[in-house]
């Protein structure tokens, strides 16, 4: 999260997402196993806001959207989950090149590989093997970079967000943890 202190700075950092000059990358275990690569180049209605008075485009078409992602690793595990006879599971790295609300978790359903813990946009009996079996309670979707031109400076920032102990318990249960994550 990049919030700015004053209204000079957030007029910054507005031009900043809006010109293109952020960008940002995410961690995912989502089901299946994804494509080596994917861009996602698919339109997005947006969300209606749910605070009074805030009912969002009425844009029939959609607004641009596209994320693109990466395989980094996958696996398949022995146990039966819904109508397959094993469970298959992918760690990408998504990176959106727009930005839509929930634009990553509503690609990835998009292409048939939700990420895993997603009440929202997710596979029920997916959540519940994860919840099940690795006690995981929560959405396996994590924000690890960012970068931006400083709003006062222009010098380019990076800022790097470690796996918190679940998410990193995780990928070591999976022999994950030794995957290159960027």
């Amino acid at each position: 999260m990049v919030f700015a202190l004053d209204q000079e700075t957030a007029r910054r950092m507005t031009e900043s997402f809006m010109s293109g000059r952020v960008s940002k990358s995410y961690l995912a275990v989502v089901r299946g196993v994804a494509k080596e690569s994917e861009r996602i180049d698919y339109p997005m209605k947006d969300l209606p806001d749910k605070m009074p008075g805030g009912e969002g485009l009425d844009d029939k078409k959609g607004r641009e959207a596209v994320t693109e992602y990466r395989r980094l690793a996958s696996v398949e595990l022995p146990y039966p989950v819904g109508r397959y006879s094993s469970a298959r599971f992918s760690l990408i790295r998504a990176v959106p090149l727009t930005g839509r609300t929930h634009q990553i978790r509503r690609h990835l359903k998009h292409v048939f590989h939700p990420i895993i813990g997603d009440t929202t946009y997710g596979d029920g009996k997916q959540n519940a093997f994860f919840r099940s079996r690795f006690s995981c309670h929560r959405l396996l979707l994590h924000a690890m970079d960012i970068s931006f031109p400083h709003p006062q400076t222009g010098c380019s920032l990076h800022v790097h967000a470690p796996l918190d102990n679940v998410f990193g318990a995780l990928l070591k249960t999976l022999d994950w943890d030794a995957v290159t994550l960027s």
